[in-house]
């Protein structure tokens, strides 16, 4: 059994070289799954967040490293990056509302009502988040439009009881085991 059957029938995609529409690529990337973070610092007496579905795991065991990219036009990395520590909070998949919240124009609203709690360095942590990492800025590279920035991980907590939510097709979704054996 195809994949085709058992969703829908099979389309004939279409190939392109023109990206002058940054909604091409946009539509494209949107149709890889990924994960959600907040990566939250309070930085002199303001806490600071952003969020990610750039987030990647497992980039480097020694040193423990893990990455984000962020675009070069964002206001709030530059005060995050100032941090001792940076929070990395995974979103959970019951709290899309929140990564909605926490990534608002209004920067003064973004963390009223949120259970965080304030770690070494003054790195944030949201309650109730799958994994957590408080991490350090290790290296900044250069990606275009975008800066791609590895973090080491200098503490975690994980909770194997907590789902993470997924980005895909810009909807927040739930993992779902269709396939158990």
């Amino acid at each position: 059994m195809t994949h085709a059957t058992l969703d829908r029938p099979a389309m004939t995609p279409t190939r392109t070289t023109d990206f002058s529409d940054p909604m091409t690529l946009r539509r494209a990337f949107g149709h890889y799954p990924s994960g959600v973070a907040a990566l939250a610092a309070e930085v002199d007496g303001a806490k600071h967040v952003v969020i990610a579905s750039s987030f990647m795991v497992g980039i480097s065991l020694d040193p423990p490293l893990v990455q984000f990219a962020i675009q070069n036009t964002s206001q709030t990395w530059p005060k995050l990056r100032e941090a001792e520590r940076i929070g990395v909070s995974v979103i959970g998949q019951d709290q899309g509302p929140l990564s909605r919240q926490l990534a608002g124009r209004d920067r003064d609203a973004r963390f009223e009502g949120v259970g965080h709690n304030q770690v070494e360095g003054g790195a944030v942590l949201l309650h109730d988040a799958p994994i957590t990492f408080e991490c350090s800025v290790y290296a900044e590279y250069p990606a275009g439009d975008h800066e791609v920035i590895l973090l080491k991980v200098e503490a975690l907590t994980c909770d194997d009881e907590s789902e993470p939510i997924v980005f895909h097709g810009s909807r927040f979704r739930d993992l779902i085991d269709r396939f158990t054996n």
